[in-house]
């Protein structure tokens, strides 16, 4: 229990008022006051009078006069004068408002409302003569905050020991969170009170390919309930992570307080810094409604507007790919035995031996690519068509691709031709194992090849540790990377979804480009250690909050041993709730994953994936609580067509659809989608029932949804 004494309540009533400056949300309901208390910087934050954070430390710890001991953590009592977190007197405020609505290149919304107030704080450290600027944005959804550090005579070139924000919550909030580890988020949500965290961290995490963790922390964005009479949600997150690294949230259980943790280099820096510079904005989602926190756009409004002089190649893109089948073990990414020992520019992959399991041959993408274009499909994946995979990944082998050069059953400019005739863009993949600085080397060439053969979109992957060796995937030198990559690819005008890359915080609205990326545990790891049926109504609270993932639904045959007899492995979902997920989660770039064959038995239900919309005018979350269920309906972009998803848990659950956001006076055909009767995503997840009716803006329709299940409604007006 966290304890608070008589005196302390005391000594903090005699610094309110003093010396403080508060700041109010445009509609009043939030308010932030920020006071030295003893030259250390504080904030908190009300709403609607309540307490949501108590006075929390701001600040900086850096290395002396930019030296690092290797790894060194040791806080030594002469350390302390180099800090940026104490010994402050404030010598300038300035505020400034914002209300303006903007339109991004593809998103939830055709409009995105840009409303704060805002103020900044420069604080001088007398003992240093050091500035700083503390710059506080209040929304009406929330507050986010950053560091700007001005460029001075004192404070040119500094290096981060850590940044230690702290957020302090008064009460022991419900947490929906996931281990923090440098190099991954894919690990299954966890649902504990603050105080449980470090007595469950040491069993919240399974392997991975790339893997550092870090003690009783946890990953943002991190969703918290106050519950009881009054409940409210908080959404804690981070936004403009650019030229810094991400972030992960120390866990004080007693107090029930986060503090920031930086990625650090190997070295254990966790940022190089020269001024004018800025961190990324700390942010905090506020509202009584879960509803209204899926809704916010804090984290998109904070980040800049995008620079990009030309946006017009960027568009959504619904896709089908050659990578379940490799997923599930059915076919294979390498072309050659495993024992083969291949080295770029040396090895003639002509003369391996083929593995015979190589997906990505000649026929078997004419197959994939004849279905898509009969079904309507933009785009078509062919991960495993370039040379190197027999020893790709395990061996932090710098060169281990070229992106370039086809393995020999991989015609690209016959599949090329033939996949522009049927009106298909191949997608490109460029999984790097880690290895960002080969990548660099190739990019040029790699999207020089795009473009010669019509490609306009590319999947990166960053299967592993990260070469240059002593970095991690969420590290300054790493964040940086993905960001180069993001602007070599609009040079050549091509889209971007990264896999193993750092989770988004809003940098879409910069970086339009990269439209989406992986960053979370997807649909693959149902075939490795499997999702638990929750973990679909927890991700749009937690890894969506700052931009659209790549999580692959729409798996059919969830049974695996429909493959291979006796294996055990099932995704944990009916088939309808795989429906619904292409409107509950955003996916501009929305991949129908599963096999044609599997399709091709479902057609009436495969309908709803060829019908749904990839980008939307507008979006309304109709009810929603984390980690229970979730139904969202959305207008598609251009459209008057609207979709609806409802998705549950592990729980059985009834729902009514209120129609009422449709438009007044107009009529609607209805196609719906419904787990059957007797559905149940362990014992019976194929069963539905798909049928058609007249709705109009005053209609209801009440579903009930099996355990893991869900239902999908496609909306089109009458004329």
């Amino acid at each position: 229990m966290k304890k608070i004494t008589m005196g302390a309540v005391l000594f903090s009533m005699m610094f309110v008022g003093v010396n403080a400056q508060s700041l109010k949300s445009p509609d009043g309901k939030f308010e932030m006051n920020f006071q030295l208390k003893q030259g250390v910087p504080y904030y908190n934050l009300k709403y609607n009078g309540n307490v949501v954070v108590e006075d929390s430390k701001l600040g900086l710890r850096l290395f002396k006069d930019s030296a690092i001991q290797f790894a060194s953590e040791i806080v030594k009592p002469e350390d302390v004068k180099n800090d940026l977190n104490n010994g402050f007197t404030k010598t300038d405020e300035k505020r400034d408002s914002k209300n303006e609505t903007w339109q991004p290149v593809l998103g939830e919304k055709k409009n995105y409302i840009n409303n704060y107030n805002e103020l900044a704080i420069t604080l001088n450290q007398a003992s240093t003569d050091r500035n700083i600027v503390v710059k506080f944005r209040l929304f009406n959804d929330g507050l986010g905050f950053r560091y700007e550090f001005p460029q001075q005579k004192n404070l040119n070139y500094f290096i981060i020991k850590e940044e230690d924000s702290e957020i302090d919550f008064p009460t022991d909030m419900k947490a929906w969170w996931i281990a923090a580890d440098y190099d991954s988020q894919e690990y299954l949500p966890q649902t504990s009170n603050i105080s449980e965290i470090p007595a469950k961290w040491g069993s919240a995490f399974d392997s991975n390919a790339s893997q550092q963790m870090v003690k009783n922390a946890v990953q943002s964005p991190l969703m918290l309930k106050k519950e009881g009479k009054s409940p409210l949600y908080v959404n804690v997150g981070e936004a403009a992570v650019i030229d810094y690294p991400a972030s992960h949230l120390e866990v004080d259980a007693v107090n029930f307080k986060f503090k920031t943790h930086l990625t650090p280099d190997r070295q254990g820096a966790k940022g190089y810094i020269q001024t004018a510079s800025v961190s990324p904005w700390r942010t905090i989602i506020v509202s009584p409604k879960a509803e209204e926190v899926l809704a916010s756009k804090m984290m998109f409004n904070l980040n800049e507007p995008t620079k990009y002089t030309d946006t017009s190649y960027i568009h959504p893109t619904k896709y089908m790919g050659v990578w379940w089948e490799m997923i599930i073990g059915k076919s294979q990414w390498a072309y050659g035995q495993p024992e083969s020992n291949v080295r770029l520019g040396v090895t003639d992959f002509s003369k391996l031996t083929p593995n015979g399991k190589h997906g990505a041959n000649n026929d078997k993408v004419k197959e994939y690519i004849d279905f898509a274009a009969e079904n309507g499909f933009g785009g078509l994946l062919i991960e495993g068509w370039n040379i190197g995979w027999e020893d790709w990944f395990g061996h932090s082998k710098e060169y281990v691709f070229d992106f370039i050069t086809p393995y020999p059953d991989f015609d690209i400019k016959m599949l090329n031709e033939y996949a522009h005739s049927k009106g298909i863009k191949l997608i490109m993949h460029h999984e790097t194992s880690g290895s960002a600085t080969n990548y660099e080397r190739w990019a040029d060439k790699a999207f020089q090849l795009m473009n010669k053969y019509g490609y306009d979109a590319v999947k990166t992957g960053y299967v592993g540790d990260i070469i240059p060796r002593g970095e991690h995937h969420y590290s300054q030198w790493t964040i940086n990377h993905f960001y180069r990559i993001a602007e070599k690819a609009n040079e050549y005008k091509i889209m971007v979804n990264s896999h193993e890359s750092v989770r988004p915080g809003g940098e879409s609205r910069t970086y339009p480009n990269w439209i989406s990326a992986e960053a979370a545990r997807g649909t693959e790891f149902e075939a490795f250690g499997g999702n638990n049926p929750e973990h679909q109504t927890i991700l749009p609270f937690t890894r969506w909050m700052g931009g659209p993932m790549d999580y692959t639904p729409g798996i059919f045959q969830t049974k695996l041993d429909y493959y291979f007899p006796g294996d055990k492995r099932f995704v944990k979902t009916t088939l309808v709730k795989q429906l619904a997920l292409y409107v509950t989660m955003y996916m501009p770039l929305q991949m129908a994953a599963d096999l044609p064959e599997n399709y091709k038995k479902h057609m009436d239900a495969f309908q709803f994936i060829k019908d749904v919309a990839a980008d939307w005018d507008d979006t309304k979350i109709l009810s929603a609580e984390p980690g229970d269920y979730i139904v969202t309906a959305r207008k598609a972009k251009g459209s008057e067509n609207w979709f609806v998803g409802g998705i549950t848990d592990e729980n059985k659950r009834d729902y009514t659809v209120d129609f009422s956001f449709l438009d007044k006076g107009k009529k609607y055909e209805a196609t719906i989608y419904e787990d059957g009767k007797d559905a149940d995503y362990i014992n019976n997840p194929q069963s539905y029932h798909i049928y058609k009716k007249q709705i109009t803006s005053k209609s209801k329709i009440d579903f009930k949804m099996a355990r893991s299940g869900g239902f999908a409604v496609s909306i089109k007006p009458l004329k």
